[in-house]
């Protein structure tokens, strides 16, 4: 929703905005805290919320129907926007019965691949006519924004018909050779897989899947990219192997055999990042990455994922790398320090 320049929040957005914060906290009886390249930081020189001001901010910028669903449900997810473009994941919240407020920001401008530093395999993907393709990691480890990077370079590169299903919207596209549908969970559709139900119905190439949170929605995805779609999806995974666990984990039982063969068949690829600090204090993203090839297909089918790792570390030349191989370039590149690099290591003792 539009946030008016007499709101409340207008200045807090604003100069958080301007900082390049990536997350804004408020809670009753504290100033707005700012997260500024990881850290958390007080905003002194704004006064303390407190509830009924907290609220009444809150109000401002929510509709009559979201005001009712907050107080109703406790929670809300939604998104706010400056006239200047610049976007923020909403969620509203309760805590010891007053109001706090988490918002994510998403800057007005799509970063490229290449300003993220992504990796080859990245390129790879967004070449691709049909599979799955999952980003995860961490929340706050920029796995939507490396999405927007690579659903803009298909927009900028490609005539296909895109459409993503999200909660809330966050990066904003403009067709370009592509067009472009975004389509937001709660205004537009009900849930993922009442979403993906339907998006058969609407000539999609590519479809972007905002999460997949359940057994449902991960069922739905994996038929979606079966059909012969491209679908770029996120989870909520540390690893390559730990992504694949996952998703077959969600299933009963009975079901796991199966599903390991669907997804030893459309998996393109996993990239599962974290965000590190660098040395110029600002941070970086380090990167996992498996392109499923005939061997990670074996091993899908055969539930023996704990030796995907030794395939990511020996197949350098086919955009495959661990974790601990990207952070060993990091290093010598300069971009992080050995002690970053040790600490955030599968294996530290590879940083002694």
């Amino acid at each position: 929703m539009p946030v008016d320049s007499n709101a409340g929040f207008h200045p807090i957005l604003a100069q958080a905005a301007t900082e390049q914060a990536s997350d804004i906290h408020l809670m009753a009886g504290q100033p707005p805290i700012f997260r500024l390249h990881g850290k958390l930081k007080r905003i002194d020189t704004m006064p303390v919320y407190t509830a009924e001001t907290l609220l009444a901010h809150l109000d401002q910028v929510l509709s009559k129907e979201l005001q009712a669903r907050f107080r109703a449900e406790r929670e809300l997810d939604t998104s706010l926007v400056l006239g200047t473009g610049e976007r923020f994941r909403v969620n509203a919240l309760w805590e010891k019965g007053n109001p706090a407020v988490a918002l994510r920001f998403i800057p007005a401008v799509i970063p490229t691949l290449d300003d993220l530093l992504a990796p080859e395999a990245a390129y790879d993907f967004v070449n691709m006519n049909y599979g799955l393709v999952c980003v995860t990691g961490p929340t706050g480890a920029g796995k939507s924004t490396l999405l927007a990077a690579m659903i803009q370079e298909i927009n900028n590169t490609r005539k296909e018909h895109i459409v993503t299903l999200e909660d809330p919207i966050e990066f904003l596209y403009q067709s370009n050779q592509s067009i472009i549908a975004q389509r937001e969970m709660g205004s537009d559709f009900l849930s993922f897989p009442a979403g993906l139900k339907h998006v058969l119905r609407q000539d999609p190439n590519i479809v972007l899947v905002g999460e997949m949170r359940d057994l449902e929605t991960i069922q739905a995805t994996i038929t979606l990219a079966e059909t012969g779609h491209l679908v770029f999806t996120t989870l909520h995974t540390n690893s390559a192997p730990e992504t694949i666990d996952r998703i077959v984990d969600s299933f009963p039982a009975g079901q796991q055999a199966q599903i390991r063969l669907q997804l030893a068949l459309v998996l393109k690829g996993i990239i599962s990042q974290i965000l590190l600090p660098r040395t110029d204090d600002t941070r970086i993203a380090a990167h996992e990455v498996l392109v499923n090839n005939v061997a990670i297909g074996n091993l899908i089918r055969e539930s023996k994922t704990n030796q995907i790792q030794n395939v990511l570390y020996s197949s350098p030349g086919e955009h495959m790398n661990t974790l601990d191989q990207e952070l060993r370039w990091l290093v010598s590149e300069g971009f992080i320090t050995a002690e970053t690099a040790k600490a955030h290591a599968r294996n530290p003792n590879t940083f002694e």
